[in-house]
């Protein structure tokens, strides 16, 4: 089978699927990209480059979808190179449409199955708009919202099918395309984020935090509302008052990932540092900046409580990490969250806005991590039983390729048993037992609507 991956940011969620699919007998693997890539094991990277820039011109708000279709075209001439010129035609184009590159492969390529991958769909009310009155927005945003959705519309129609990480994700998307989205998460690497009560880490200013101590983690990609780092930087003052012995540990970079950008120019980390930083014990709280894997991992490890606060919007990785490494996870109480964590049960929940609230519960968390070993234990259960890998997603994202790339409908609740271990075989390196075969329905695949 030949198969074909189209990330701008090539491995990202493809980062295992890939080599695995490469490294099966007859399988050609390529993929295509913005720019050159971190090599994997057998598979050749293909670089597409865009000819122009944003016409100045283009109405606001359209211009993302400008950007998306000029990364379209350049993606789909470099199609054209590889169709004509080296004879490339893949059977399955697995492709994360957000970006646009997808948008006309299956022009270049019309006989190829398309496996897209879908991580939200944007609301212009509800959701993660509107949700947070302290950052209100003008009515026209609804308008903007819906535009901003062009291309995610036109991937939908496109696909022959798509896959979602988590049902909330799913949830997001139109009614009318839910009945073609799968639901298989990327997949946590539970064999090497395991508990540990024998790690130091050694910050940047000498300090050694180590197991047993006081540590909250907080990590985002960016530190943002939209994570809810402001409202995590109004609980620390109580926090570090009346637990005088606990380390707060921030991850994440400085920029904006998701949302509006900060309107005065002054990022949202120092906006909402400079509002506490009077009643804060600075040597007590420490920003790392965005730091290596294999520092981010030992940090999870390491924490007492690691606190996780998102609008209703995409689930982080880190949360499910926290997870597996054992952390107590204090989590928001909203929908991403809430599809993974049961309050009392493998973790603590609490409301988005409710400083107080938030504080008390870190306290306690702090104050009572004896108590709270068996939610440890069942986060880390939680992980494994649901977002494994290489036993439970790898598998899964395996059965979803070889139906769609047969043109059938995928049933990934109804794999026999003979399949689970088939797939589990080849998920972890082995060849497989029995010829591949279509862990699938009998039905075939629903078409996409033709084209105008």
């Amino acid at each position: 089978m030949r198969t074909l991956f189209v990330h701008q940011n090539f491995p990202g969620q493809y980062k295992h699927l890939a080599p695995i699919l490469a490294a099966q007998p007859g399988n050609e693997v390529l993929s295509l990209s913005l720019g050159p890539t971190n090599r994997l094991p057998g598979v050749r990277n293909v670089v597409y480059k865009i000819a122009r820039g944003t016409a100045r011109d283009v109405h606001p708000w359209a211009a993302d979808t400008e950007t998306k279709v000029i990364r379209g075209e350049a993606a789909a001439r470099a199609a054209v190179q590889l169709r004509d010129k080296h004879d490339f035609a893949p059977d399955l184009i697995c492709a994360h449409p957000g970006w646009g590159e997808a948008l006309f492969l299956k022009d270049v390529w019309p006989k190829a199955r398309l496996l897209s991958l879908f991580e939200f769909y944007y609301q212009p009310h509800g959701f993660d708009a509107g949700f947070d009155p302290e950052f209100p927005e003008p009515e026209f945003n609804a308008w903007r919202t819906r535009a901003k959705n062009a291309v995610n519309l036109m991937s939908l129609e496109n696909a022959d099918w798509g896959v979602c990480p988590t049902q909330f994700q799913k949830s997001t998307h139109p009614a009318m395309f839910r009945d073609r989205l799968s639901v298989v998460h990327d997949g946590v690497d539970t064999d090497a984020i395991v508990p540990r009560t024998d790690l130091a880490a050694r910050l940047s200013s000498g300090l050694e935090l180590r197991s047993g101590m006081e540590v909250i983690t907080f990590v985002n990609r960016n530190l943002e509302p939209y994570r809810g780092y402001h409202v995590f930087m109004r609980a620390l003052p109580r926090l570090l008052r009346e637990r005088p012995n606990a380390h707060v540990v921030i991850v994440g970079g400085d920029q904006t990932s998701y949302g509006a950008k900060p309107v005065d120019g002054v990022s949202f980390k120092v906006r909402f540092l400079k509002e506490v930083a009077d009643r804060l014990d600075m040597n007590r709280v420490h920003f790392l900046g965005n730091v290596p894997y294999t520092t981010f991992v030992p940090l999870l490890q390491i924490s007492s409580l690691h606190v996780y606060l998102t609008y209703p919007f995409v689930l982080s990785w880190s949360m499910l990490e926290a997870m597996s490494a054992g952390a107590l996870v204090l989590g928001s109480r909203t929908a991403p969250v809430q599809e993974v964590i049961e309050h009392g049960r493998n973790g603590l929940l609490v409301d988005f806005f409710d400083i107080e609230g938030i504080t008390d519960a870190m306290v306690d968390g702090l104050a009572r991590q004896a108590e709270y070993k068996p939610l440890r234990e069942a986060a880390r259960r939680t992980v494994v039983q649901r977002y494994d890998l290489r036993r439970v997603c790898l598998p899964r994202q395996l059965a979803l390729i070889e139906a769609v790339s047969q043109g059938r409908k995928p049933d990934l609740e109804h794999l026999s048993r003979a399949d689970r271990r088939r797939l589990l075989e080849t998920s972890r390196g082995a060849a497989p037992q029995q010829p591949a075969r279509a862990a699938a329905s009998s039905q075939p695949l629903p078409q996409p609507a033709p084209q105008a």
